[in-house]
């Protein structure tokens, strides 16, 4: 296994992360921001209701996007092992 693999294969890890969080990670950056705005207009500075809402919020992104991550995470770790004796060998 020379480096252009490794580096081909962790590139195809990191992407796949990528893919898998960004819906989370977007969803709660939308959720966050409105929550600064109504905190900033009612000038409300709890800090636990900044996170209650994003908490909430992240749990039905994975109830929504939870069977599209799974198959994205099975069909990375089938091409990984599909590709293991080619990396092993």
């Amino acid at each position: 296994m020379n480096a252009e693999t490794v580096i081909a294969l962790a590139e195809r890890g990191v992407y796949t992360t990528i893919v898998i969080c960004g819906p989370l990670l977007l969803l709660a950056l939308v959720v966050g921001l409105i929550v600064s705005i109504f905190q900033a207009t009612t000038q409300i500075q709890e800090q636990t209701l900044a996170f209650i809402p994003k908490i909430v919020a992240v749990l039905i992104g994975i109830i929504f996007f939870g069977p599209w991550m799974l198959t994205k995470m099975i069909t990375y770790t089938s091409q990984i092992f599909s590709d293991l004796t080619r990396f092993v060998g």
